[in-house]
Protein backbone atom coordinates (compact mmCIF):
# COMPACT_ATOMS: atom_id res chain seq x y z
CA UNK A 1 0.00 0.00 0.00
CA UNK A 2 1.36 3.32 -0.64
CA UNK A 3 3.21 5.43 1.87
CA UNK A 4 1.05 8.19 1.72
CA UNK A 5 -2.47 6.06 1.39
CA UNK A 6 -2.09 4.20 4.52
CA UNK A 7 -1.75 7.21 6.64
CA UNK A 8 -4.54 8.42 5.32
CA UNK A 9 -6.27 5.47 5.81
CA UNK A 10 -5.53 5.52 9.51
CA UNK A 11 -6.60 9.01 9.99
CA UNK A 12 -10.00 8.16 8.39
CA UNK A 13 -10.44 5.05 11.11
CA UNK A 14 -9.43 6.64 14.23
CA UNK A 15 -11.23 9.73 13.27
CA UNK A 16 -14.71 7.22 13.11
CA UNK A 17 -13.72 6.02 16.52
CA UNK A 18 -12.60 8.79 18.04
CA UNK A 19 -15.96 10.72 17.04
CA UNK A 20 -17.84 7.63 18.55
CA UNK A 21 -15.95 8.46 21.74
CA UNK A 22 -16.91 11.82 21.87
CA UNK A 23 -19.78 11.77 20.47
CA UNK A 24 -21.79 12.18 24.08
CA UNK A 25 -19.85 15.37 25.26
CA UNK A 26 -20.56 16.73 21.77
CA UNK A 27 -24.48 16.63 21.07
CA UNK A 28 -24.65 17.52 25.07
CA UNK A 29 -22.89 21.08 24.21
CA UNK A 30 -24.16 21.58 20.79
CA UNK A 31 -27.62 21.44 22.71
CA UNK A 32 -26.64 23.75 25.23
CA UNK A 33 -24.65 26.14 22.60
CA UNK A 34 -26.93 26.40 19.87
CA UNK A 35 -30.21 24.61 21.02
CA UNK A 36 -30.11 21.93 18.51
CA UNK A 37 -27.13 19.41 16.94
CA UNK A 38 -26.61 21.20 13.77
CA UNK A 39 -25.59 18.80 11.23
CA UNK A 40 -23.28 21.19 9.31
CA UNK A 41 -21.22 21.50 12.53
CA UNK A 42 -20.89 17.68 13.00
CA UNK A 43 -19.59 16.77 9.63
CA UNK A 44 -17.36 19.96 10.50
CA UNK A 45 -16.09 18.73 13.81
CA UNK A 46 -15.64 15.27 12.29
CA UNK A 47 -14.22 16.52 9.47
CA UNK A 48 -11.76 17.98 11.73
CA UNK A 49 -10.62 14.93 13.75
CA UNK A 50 -10.05 13.04 10.53
CA UNK A 51 -7.84 15.96 9.49
CA UNK A 52 -5.99 16.01 12.92
CA UNK A 53 -5.09 12.40 12.94
CA UNK A 54 -4.27 12.63 9.59
CA UNK A 55 -1.14 15.20 10.20
CA UNK A 56 0.02 12.73 13.22
CA UNK A 57 -0.38 9.70 10.95
CA UNK A 58 1.47 11.62 8.50
CA UNK A 59 4.37 12.64 10.76
CA UNK A 60 4.72 9.20 12.43
CA UNK A 61 4.05 6.75 9.59
CA UNK A 62 5.17 4.25 7.96
CA UNK A 63 7.75 3.44 10.47
CA UNK A 64 10.37 1.40 8.86
CA UNK A 65 12.79 -1.40 10.59
CA UNK A 66 14.66 0.37 13.21
CA UNK A 67 17.58 -1.26 14.77
CA UNK A 68 21.47 -0.49 15.75
CA UNK A 69 22.70 -1.14 12.28
CA UNK A 70 19.63 0.80 11.02
CA UNK A 71 21.06 3.96 12.94
CA UNK A 72 24.55 3.64 12.16
CA UNK A 73 23.33 3.43 8.65
CA UNK A 74 21.09 6.79 8.73
CA UNK A 75 23.52 9.02 11.18
CA UNK A 76 21.19 11.83 12.95
CA UNK A 77 23.24 14.48 10.93
CA UNK A 78 21.80 13.02 7.74
CA UNK A 79 17.71 13.92 8.56
CA UNK A 80 18.71 17.86 9.26
CA UNK A 81 18.22 20.46 6.10
CA UNK A 82 18.50 23.69 7.13
CA UNK A 83 19.09 25.33 3.59
CA UNK A 84 16.45 27.48 2.57
CA UNK A 85 14.51 26.88 -1.14
CA UNK A 86 17.09 23.61 -1.58
CA UNK A 87 13.60 22.20 -2.87
CA UNK A 88 14.19 24.76 -6.21
CA UNK A 89 17.65 22.98 -6.96
CA UNK A 90 15.83 19.28 -6.18
CA UNK A 91 12.86 20.13 -8.60
CA UNK A 92 15.83 21.12 -11.38
CA UNK A 93 17.74 17.99 -10.33
CA UNK A 94 14.28 16.16 -10.98
CA UNK A 95 13.53 17.07 -13.91
CA UNK A 96 12.81 14.77 -16.97
CA UNK A 97 10.16 15.67 -19.22
CA UNK A 98 9.41 19.83 -20.42
CA UNK A 99 6.43 21.39 -19.88
CA UNK A 100 3.77 21.66 -17.30
CA UNK A 101 3.07 17.96 -17.55
CA UNK A 102 6.64 17.15 -17.14
CA UNK A 103 6.62 19.54 -13.98
CA UNK A 104 3.51 18.00 -12.25
CA UNK A 105 5.17 14.39 -13.05
CA UNK A 106 8.39 16.14 -10.89
CA UNK A 107 8.51 13.92 -7.59
CA UNK A 108 10.32 17.26 -5.94
CA UNK A 109 7.16 19.31 -6.85
CA UNK A 110 4.94 16.66 -5.71
CA UNK A 111 6.75 16.94 -2.53
CA UNK A 112 6.43 20.60 -2.05
CA UNK A 113 2.57 20.52 -3.36
CA UNK A 114 1.86 18.15 -0.55
CA UNK A 115 3.52 20.17 2.12
CA UNK A 116 1.62 23.17 0.79
CA UNK A 117 -1.98 21.24 0.73
CA UNK A 118 -1.74 19.30 4.25
CA UNK A 119 -1.48 22.20 5.63
CA UNK A 120 -4.50 24.31 3.66
CA UNK A 121 -7.22 22.86 5.87
CA UNK A 122 -5.36 23.69 9.01
CA UNK A 123 -5.63 27.28 7.86
CA UNK A 124 -9.01 27.29 6.49
CA UNK A 125 -10.53 25.42 10.15
CA UNK A 126 -8.44 27.68 12.20
CA UNK A 127 -9.83 31.00 10.56
CA UNK A 128 -13.25 29.53 10.74
CA UNK A 129 -12.94 28.82 14.42
CA UNK A 130 -10.93 31.61 15.82
CA UNK A 131 -13.60 34.49 17.51
CA UNK A 132 -13.28 38.02 16.03
CA UNK A 133 -13.41 39.33 19.64
CA UNK A 134 -10.95 36.91 20.76
CA UNK A 135 -8.16 37.48 18.10
CA UNK A 136 -7.75 41.08 16.57
CA UNK A 137 -5.01 40.09 14.06
CA UNK A 138 -6.74 37.10 13.12
CA UNK A 139 -5.33 36.01 9.73
CA UNK A 140 -1.80 36.69 11.28
CA UNK A 141 -2.54 34.45 14.45
CA UNK A 142 -3.66 31.47 12.05
CA UNK A 143 -0.11 31.69 9.70
CA UNK A 144 1.75 31.52 13.33
CA UNK A 145 -0.40 28.95 14.63
CA UNK A 146 0.30 26.91 11.46
CA UNK A 147 4.07 27.87 11.67
CA UNK A 148 4.18 26.23 15.65
CA UNK A 149 2.22 23.13 14.37
CA UNK A 150 4.64 22.88 11.23
CA UNK A 151 7.63 23.36 13.80
CA UNK A 152 6.45 20.95 16.70
CA UNK A 153 6.10 18.39 13.84
CA UNK A 154 9.52 18.78 12.17
CA UNK A 155 10.87 18.58 15.79
CA UNK A 156 8.52 15.37 16.28
CA UNK A 157 10.29 14.14 13.18
CA UNK A 158 13.68 15.48 14.38
CA UNK A 159 14.22 13.65 17.60
CA UNK A 160 12.53 10.63 16.39
CA UNK A 161 9.19 10.71 18.05
CA UNK A 162 10.71 12.72 21.05
CA UNK A 163 13.20 9.64 21.78
CA UNK A 164 10.72 7.18 21.94
CA UNK A 165 12.58 5.53 19.41
CA UNK A 166 16.41 5.22 19.45
CA UNK A 167 17.34 7.45 16.68
CA UNK A 168 14.54 9.49 14.00
CA UNK A 169 13.76 8.04 10.67
CA UNK A 170 12.35 11.30 9.09
CA UNK A 171 14.09 14.34 7.92
CA UNK A 172 14.05 17.46 9.64
CA UNK A 173 13.70 19.59 6.24
CA UNK A 174 13.28 23.99 6.72
CA UNK A 175 11.44 24.14 3.15
CA UNK A 176 8.82 21.41 4.75
CA UNK A 177 7.96 24.48 7.41
CA UNK A 178 8.22 26.65 4.90
CA UNK A 179 5.34 24.76 2.44
CA UNK A 180 3.25 23.57 5.51
CA UNK A 181 2.91 27.63 6.47
CA UNK A 182 2.25 28.69 2.88
CA UNK A 183 -0.35 26.03 3.02
CA UNK A 184 -1.92 27.17 6.26
CA UNK A 185 -1.86 30.87 4.69
CA UNK A 186 -3.74 29.84 1.76
CA UNK A 187 -6.02 28.01 4.15
CA UNK A 188 -6.92 31.40 4.98
CA UNK A 189 -9.09 31.70 1.53
CA UNK A 190 -10.96 28.39 2.01
CA UNK A 191 -12.66 29.33 5.00
CA UNK A 192 -15.73 31.09 4.09
CA UNK A 193 -16.52 27.62 2.46
CA UNK A 194 -16.54 25.99 5.87
CA UNK A 195 -18.89 29.03 6.37
CA UNK A 196 -21.08 27.51 4.41
CA UNK A 197 -21.94 24.42 6.60
CA UNK A 198 -21.46 25.84 10.02
CA UNK A 199 -21.41 29.42 10.98
CA UNK A 200 -20.13 29.79 14.66
CA UNK A 201 -21.39 33.64 14.85
CA UNK A 202 -24.78 32.75 14.05
CA UNK A 203 -25.95 30.64 16.63
CA UNK A 204 -29.71 31.30 17.87
CA UNK A 205 -31.38 31.57 20.99
CA UNK A 206 -30.56 27.38 22.96
CA UNK A 207 -33.22 27.96 24.93
CA UNK A 208 -35.97 28.36 22.78
CA UNK A 209 -38.10 24.56 23.14
CA UNK A 210 -37.74 22.87 19.71
CA UNK A 211 -40.07 20.17 17.89
CA UNK A 212 -39.96 16.32 19.19
CA UNK A 213 -38.65 15.28 15.90
CA UNK A 214 -37.77 11.77 14.45
CA UNK A 215 -34.15 12.88 14.48
CA UNK A 216 -34.09 14.12 17.60
CA UNK A 217 -35.47 11.08 19.14
CA UNK A 218 -33.24 8.66 17.53
CA UNK A 219 -29.83 10.72 18.13
CA UNK A 220 -31.04 10.73 21.93
CA UNK A 221 -31.21 6.76 21.89
CA UNK A 222 -27.85 6.68 20.06
CA UNK A 223 -26.13 8.59 22.83
CA UNK A 224 -27.63 6.01 24.96
CA UNK A 225 -26.64 3.25 23.30
CA UNK A 226 -22.82 4.62 23.11
CA UNK A 227 -22.35 6.36 26.35
CA UNK A 228 -23.69 2.51 28.06
CA UNK A 229 -21.02 0.99 25.57
CA UNK A 230 -18.13 2.83 26.44
CA UNK A 231 -18.99 2.70 30.69
CA UNK A 232 -19.28 -0.95 29.94
CA UNK A 233 -16.18 -1.73 27.90
CA UNK A 234 -14.43 0.41 30.59
CA UNK A 235 -15.83 -1.59 33.60
CA UNK A 236 -15.52 -4.73 31.45
CA UNK A 237 -11.54 -3.46 30.64
CA UNK A 238 -10.87 -2.69 34.26
CA UNK A 239 -12.21 -6.13 35.61
CA UNK A 240 -9.94 -7.96 33.11
CA UNK A 241 -6.80 -6.29 34.24
CA UNK A 242 -7.30 -6.69 37.74
CA UNK A 243 -8.52 -10.30 37.91
CA UNK A 244 -6.16 -11.76 34.95
CA UNK A 245 -3.03 -9.22 35.44
CA UNK A 246 -3.43 -8.31 39.10
CA UNK A 247 -4.81 -11.83 40.63
CA UNK A 248 -4.52 -14.18 38.08
CA UNK A 249 -8.10 -15.33 37.75
CA UNK A 250 -9.31 -16.02 34.04
CA UNK A 251 -12.64 -14.59 34.15
CA UNK A 252 -14.23 -16.01 30.91
CA UNK A 253 -13.05 -19.38 32.35
CA UNK A 254 -14.71 -19.51 35.15
CA UNK A 255 -19.15 -20.37 35.92
CA UNK A 256 -19.60 -16.94 36.98
CA UNK A 257 -17.67 -15.06 33.99
CA UNK A 258 -20.46 -14.68 31.56
CA UNK A 259 -22.54 -13.08 34.70
CA UNK A 260 -20.22 -10.77 36.02
CA UNK A 261 -19.31 -9.91 32.62
CA UNK A 262 -22.88 -8.83 31.76
CA UNK A 263 -23.47 -7.17 34.65
CA UNK A 264 -20.80 -4.67 33.98
CA UNK A 265 -20.88 -4.55 30.28
CA UNK A 266 -24.71 -4.21 29.88
CA UNK A 267 -26.88 -4.32 33.38
CA UNK A 268 -24.72 -1.84 35.32
CA UNK A 269 -24.06 0.69 32.71
CA UNK A 270 -27.73 0.61 31.70
CA UNK A 271 -28.69 1.59 35.20
CA UNK A 272 -26.23 4.29 36.00
CA UNK A 273 -27.45 6.05 32.75
CA UNK A 274 -30.81 5.34 31.81
CA UNK A 275 -32.90 4.11 34.91
CA UNK A 276 -31.38 5.99 37.06
CA UNK A 277 -31.90 9.76 35.38
CA UNK A 278 -34.96 8.85 34.60
CA UNK A 279 -35.86 8.54 37.98
CA UNK A 280 -33.92 12.12 39.44
CA UNK A 281 -35.14 15.35 38.57
CA UNK A 282 -35.60 15.53 34.69
CA UNK A 283 -37.02 12.43 34.28
CA UNK A 284 -35.45 11.46 31.44
CA UNK A 285 -32.18 8.87 30.28
CA UNK A 286 -28.73 10.58 29.54
CA UNK A 287 -29.73 10.32 25.66
CA UNK A 288 -32.62 12.34 26.38
CA UNK A 289 -30.94 15.16 28.61
CA UNK A 290 -28.39 15.53 25.79
CA UNK A 291 -30.77 15.93 23.15
CA UNK A 292 -33.01 18.27 26.19
CA UNK A 293 -36.07 15.87 25.80
CA UNK A 294 -38.04 14.66 29.23
CA UNK A 295 -40.94 12.87 29.56
CA UNK A 296 -44.07 13.71 31.64
CA UNK A 297 -47.47 12.14 32.65
CA UNK A 298 -50.51 13.11 30.11
CA UNK A 299 -51.85 15.52 32.71
CA UNK A 300 -48.44 17.49 32.83
CA UNK A 301 -47.32 15.66 36.37
CA UNK A 302 -44.22 13.91 37.52
CA UNK A 303 -43.92 10.61 35.53
CA UNK A 304 -43.13 8.55 38.53
CA UNK A 305 -43.53 5.08 38.75
CA UNK A 306 -44.55 4.91 35.06
CA UNK A 307 -40.83 5.44 33.98
CA UNK A 308 -40.54 1.74 35.22
CA UNK A 309 -43.12 0.17 32.20
CA UNK A 310 -41.09 3.43 29.96
CA UNK A 311 -37.75 1.95 31.04
CA UNK A 312 -38.40 -1.66 30.22
CA UNK A 313 -39.56 -1.12 26.60
CA UNK A 314 -36.94 1.32 25.98
CA UNK A 315 -33.09 1.72 25.82
CA UNK A 316 -33.18 -0.02 29.52
CA UNK A 317 -35.05 -3.15 28.47
CA UNK A 318 -32.93 -3.85 25.25
CA UNK A 319 -29.42 -4.19 27.45
CA UNK A 320 -31.46 -5.95 29.56
CA UNK A 321 -32.16 -8.45 27.28
CA UNK A 322 -28.91 -7.88 25.46
CA UNK A 323 -27.21 -8.86 28.44
CA UNK A 324 -28.82 -12.39 29.54
CA UNK A 325 -28.15 -13.09 25.92
CA UNK A 326 -24.95 -14.58 27.28
CA UNK A 327 -26.84 -16.75 29.57
CA UNK A 328 -30.01 -17.49 27.73
CA UNK A 329 -29.71 -16.99 23.95
CA UNK A 330 -33.31 -16.52 22.97
CA UNK A 331 -33.07 -13.02 24.88
CA UNK A 332 -30.43 -12.13 21.96
CA UNK A 333 -32.97 -12.19 19.40
CA UNK A 334 -35.51 -10.49 21.89
CA UNK A 335 -33.23 -7.47 22.18
CA UNK A 336 -33.10 -7.61 18.50
CA UNK A 337 -36.85 -7.02 18.31
CA UNK A 338 -37.13 -4.83 20.69
CA UNK A 339 -34.07 -2.40 19.53
CA UNK A 340 -36.22 -2.40 15.87
CA UNK A 341 -39.40 -1.56 17.67
CA UNK A 342 -38.28 1.53 19.26
CA UNK A 343 -36.53 2.89 16.36
CA UNK A 344 -39.97 2.45 14.16
CA UNK A 345 -41.78 3.80 17.67
CA UNK A 346 -40.21 6.51 17.92
CA UNK A 347 -40.35 7.38 13.85
CA UNK A 348 -44.09 6.66 13.55
CA UNK A 349 -45.53 7.05 16.82
CA UNK A 350 -47.70 10.31 17.85
CA UNK A 351 -45.31 12.75 19.09
CA UNK A 352 -42.00 10.17 18.59
CA UNK A 353 -43.36 9.39 21.96
CA UNK A 354 -41.91 5.85 21.38
CA UNK A 355 -42.56 2.01 22.39
CA UNK A 356 -41.84 3.07 25.85
CA UNK A 357 -44.03 6.28 25.81
CA UNK A 358 -46.80 3.95 24.50
CA UNK A 359 -46.68 1.16 26.90
CA UNK A 360 -46.46 3.93 30.05
CA UNK A 361 -48.67 6.33 28.27
CA UNK A 362 -46.43 8.81 28.84
CA UNK A 363 -45.27 12.13 26.77
CA UNK A 364 -41.65 12.94 25.31
CA UNK A 365 -41.35 16.55 25.84
CA UNK A 366 -38.80 19.71 25.38
CA UNK A 367 -37.12 20.11 28.35
CA UNK A 368 -37.10 23.50 27.71
CA UNK A 369 -40.23 23.92 27.84
CA UNK A 370 -41.26 26.39 30.59
CA UNK A 371 -42.54 24.85 33.68
CA UNK A 372 -46.06 26.85 34.04
CA UNK A 373 -47.17 25.19 30.69
CA UNK A 374 -46.88 21.46 31.95
CA UNK A 375 -50.05 20.85 31.57
CA UNK A 376 -51.66 20.17 28.02
CA UNK A 377 -54.39 23.15 28.86
CA UNK A 378 -51.94 25.61 29.31
CA UNK A 379 -49.89 24.23 26.38
CA UNK A 380 -49.76 26.91 23.57
CA UNK A 381 -50.71 26.27 19.71
CA UNK A 382 -46.70 26.10 18.78
CA UNK A 383 -46.76 23.63 21.98
CA UNK A 384 -49.67 21.68 20.85
CA UNK A 385 -48.10 21.39 17.56
CA UNK A 386 -44.10 19.71 18.73
CA UNK A 387 -46.67 17.05 20.27
CA UNK A 388 -47.85 15.83 17.23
Amino acid sequence: MSSRLLPGLLAVFGGVLLAVVLLVPFVFRSYRRRGELGLGAALLALAFLVYGLALVAYTLFPVPQIDDAWCVAHPASADLQWDPLRFLGDIAKEQREPGVGGLLANPAVQQVMFNVALFVPLGAYLRHYFPHRLVRHRAAAVVLTGFGVSLLIECTQLTGNWFLVPCPYRLFDVDDLLANTLGTAFGLLFAPLLGLLHRPDAIASADVARPVTTRRRLLGMLVDAVSVFLLGACLTTALIIVAEYGLGVRVNAQPWGPLVSSALSAWLPAVLLLAVPSFGEGSATLGQRAVRLRRIRADGARPGRQVIPALLCGGFGYFLLSGLGSIVPAASQLSGFLLVACVLAAWRSRSHRGLSGLASGLLVIDSRTRPAADTPAAFTSTEKEMFR
